[in-house]
């Protein structure tokens, strides 16, 4: 099964390549690097290295406590991410503390050339990412594979279950598989799975630093203290219409309100600014240095690694690949800063999280943008409640740490 899922990506290849140089119109860092997908890449000075894969900036963040935690055992360790955004934020929070490259795809040649440049002693692969050839090569070559952090949705199952036999082979080349909840265990277990431990996410783990505290507050400052601010998170195409037209909404209600609004992908920062403009916004880029006036309706979050300083200056976010099919992204970074946190009814990348916090009153599901103008104007204009509602989310995070250290006792045994 294998042999044929490599051949067809072997015939893949020239979409493959095509999707990167289109991507690349958008955003000019597809188009760069291409070698390393590879495995072309020079060999590392130190090893052997612990390898940590993390796909893009979601994972990247997860992962930071642990590759921290790994660097202080004074191990060398690789990190790669398949986009570019993912490499921009391990530069940004690691600079040269850590060896970076992309991660090869996922052909026979590349996964032998990336493997022998690089040494791994174990592969750490962030949240469910099942590459037949790649853990193939890491079993030939002797390399642990452990899944940490790993979920896996009932769509995402489902998927798997059309290849079930290459799933199965895939699976049995791991040698542990961290899973955040025992639902998520479960469906890996009938995947076949073999050694599957329930740690919990080490999302919750999450380290909000005096420094980053510091940076919102100076920015709230620089908006306006007294003017109602809520930040819309990682939007997606579709998406952002739906956020302006409840802003539109709450601006008759509330005329001073700025709402913060942060696309997910690079590619699309200008997009939606343009579209802010179309909407008759005054508008303003967090790029651009300019200041966020009085009269600016909307800021456009067109930087990267702003995210949590951003929801340190808010009072409510919205977080985004809800409103839409995409399955939506982390609610406990706005949570574990005390924010009210609104969703739409596509969570499914992030079910139980996000059905825990709903549960324990520390965020709220809308449809639509009417349900979701009427949200951020009760919580804007009500002070109690909005704290109430962040309290709320805040303890969630509190009372669930400790994922990441039962992570690290298992990692032990592999270090």
């Amino acid at each position: 099964m294998r042999y044929l899922y490599t051949l067809l990506l072997y015939l893949l290849l020239p979409l493959v390549l095509l999707r990167l140089w289109w991507r690349g119109r958008r955003a000019p860092a597809y188009r760069r690097r291409w070698r390393e997908r590879f495995g072309f890449m020079p060999r590392l000075p130190v090893n052997p290295v612990v390898w940590v894969h993390a796909v893009s900036v979601g994972e990247t963040v997860a992962a930071v406590p642990l590759i921290r935690w790994l660097r202080a055992r004074g191990e060398p360790v690789l990190v790669t991410t398949t986009t570019p955004t993912g490499s921009e934020r391990v530069r940004a929070v690691f600079g040269e503390e850590v060896f970076h490259v992309y991660c090869p795809y996922d052909l026979p040649d590349a996964v032998r050339r990336f493997l022998t440049r690089t040494q791994p002693k174990l592969a750490l692969i962030m949240e469910t990412e099942l590459w037949p050839n790649l853990f193939h090569g890491c079993a030939r070559a002797g390399v642990p594979v452990v899944v940490a952090n790993a979920r896996l949705s009932q769509r995402s199952a489902a998927g798997y279950r059309k290849v079930a036999a290459l799933t199965r082979a895939t699976l049995a080349q791991v040698s542990l598989i961290a899973a955040q909840t025992d639902d998520d265990a479960e469906r890996l277990r009938a995947l076949g799975g073999a050694r599957v431990e329930v740690t919990g996410s080490v999302k919750f783990d999450i380290s909000i630093d005096a420094e980053l505290s510091a940076q919102g507050q100076s920015l709230r400052h620089a908006w306006g203290v007294a003017r109602p601010v809520w930040i819309a998170a990682s939007t997606h195409a579709g998406e952002d219409e739906q956020v302006l037209a409840a802003h539109a909404e709450l601006l008759r209600v509330l005329p001073h309100a700025l709402l913060v609004l942060v696309p997910r992908h690079p590619e699309r920062f200008d997009e939606v600014a343009a579209l802010c403009g179309q909407r008759s916004f005054n508008v303003v880029r967090r790029s651009t240095g300019a200041a966020c006036e009085t009269q600016t309706q909307v800021l456009v979050g067109d930087t990267m690694g702003e995210l949590l300083v951003f929801f340190a200056a808010g009072d409510a976010a919205f977080v985004g690949g809800s409103l839409v099919p995409t399955g939506g992204h982390n609610v406990l970074e706005p949570a574990a800063l005390g924010l009210p946190v609104a969703v739409g009814p596509h969570t499914f990348n992030f079910l139980d999280i996000t059905a825990r916090l709903i549960a324990r009153n520390g965020a709220v599901r809308v449809h639509d943008a009417t349900e979701l103008a009427a949200l951020m104007q009760r919580w804007l204009s009500d002070a109690t409640e909005r704290a109430r509602v962040g309290q709320a989310g805040a303890a969630l995070v509190e009372q669930n740490r400790g994922a990441l250290a039962r992570l690290q006792g298992l990692l032990e045994a592999y270090l």
